[in-house]
């Protein structure tokens, strides 16, 4: 068993009520940080806060507590902390209020906010997020089985851990088991299902999916290189690119067919290159060069 309890994994993102509050809030807080999410059906702001808070929240691997509280049917504790508008976030911490926000963040004020909370808890809750570090290293040098095998070690404990969930996805992709892949994604618990670590991997999958029926690089090259007006070769030769691991160029075939006709196929070029950005992560050179250069095309 990883980590430092045998306890049945929990899940760290309910909904709360008012005749829970003191159990889910107050008393939780006291062995672990909790953040309170008052919200409301009819609130436009709560409903792009709410999945980016979720997401932060998971990410943060059991080391912070996600209460949400529909303020309608349960007006009691948004009066006592006298929430003028939603969607309002208050974080707990030995039963205190300790901080909080009003109004939807840009997604990384989020993350930012959630790992600050997450840290008041110290650090006896990282076991599983060592256990999560470790893994991505086997994958990164190429030990993909042991990475899967600690991955899946890791939802015994969280079975909602969507860094784990995205790692054991990725892990199957690079040991060229893409139906099991595809068995462990479409099993994924709808708590996390829109995470953007589960984004990640459904992004990876298709492209490998795709790259199982990529041509031969040099005879599409040769193929574009006869006909450059040929827009399904260019499409191809990005596919092939990029199952050749060439991410960077076939980004440009992309970007080059996108700007020789956008509208191509339902806009396919577009399409692939956010299935491409999707895939790597949001800092990547190869996504911030990409996505800056798309922009400039479709704002020039």
């Amino acid at each position: 068993m990883l980590g430092t309890t045998d306890a049945p994994a929990q899940t760290h993102i309910v909904d709360g009520t008012d005749a829970t509050f003191m159990a889910d809030v107050v008393e939780q807080s006291k062995s672990i940080p909790v953040i309170v999410d008052f919200w409301a059906p009819w609130c436009g702001p709560c409903k792009t806060l709410g999945p980016a808070i979720e997401a932060a929240v998971t990410k943060a691997g059991g080391r912070v507590k996600l209460v949400k509280i529909d303020v309608d049917a349960n007006p009691t504790y948004a009066g006592q902390l006298q929430v003028q508008s939603i969607p309002a976030v208050y974080a707990f911490h030995n039963g205190q209020p300790v901080d909080g926000f009003q109004g939807a963040l840009p997604p990384s004020e989020v993350d930012a906010f959630v790992a600050k909370i997450a840290d008041l808890g110290g650090e006896e809750d990282n076991g599983l997020a060592d256990a999560i570090e470790a893994a991505e290293a086997m994958l990164t040098e190429g030990e993909a089985a042991d990475a899967a095998e600690t991955f899946a070690a890791i939802l015994q404990e969280d079975a909602e851990n969507a860094p784990a969930y995205g790692g054991l996805i990725r892990s199957h992709i690079a040991l060229g088991a893409l139906d099991e892949a595809e068995a462990v994604l479409n099993g994924a618990p709808a708590a996390i299902a829109e995470t953007s670590e589960l984004e990640a991997a459904r992004a990876q999958l298709e492209l490998a999916r795709q790259a199982e029926g990529a041509g031969p690089l040099n005879e599409l090259m040769d193929k574009v290189a006869a006909d450059p007006t040929d827009k399904q070769a260019r499409l191809d030769l990005a596919v092939a690119m990029h199952a050749n691991g060439d991410t960077g160029e076939a980004v440009d075939v992309l970007l080059a067919l996108f700007g020789m006709d956008r509208e191509w196929s339902d806009g396919a070029a577009k399409t692939q290159l956010f299935t491409i950005f999707d895939a790597l992560p949001a800092n990547d050179p190869v996504v911030l060069n990409g996505r800056r250069k798309l922009s400039s095309m479709i704002f020039a």
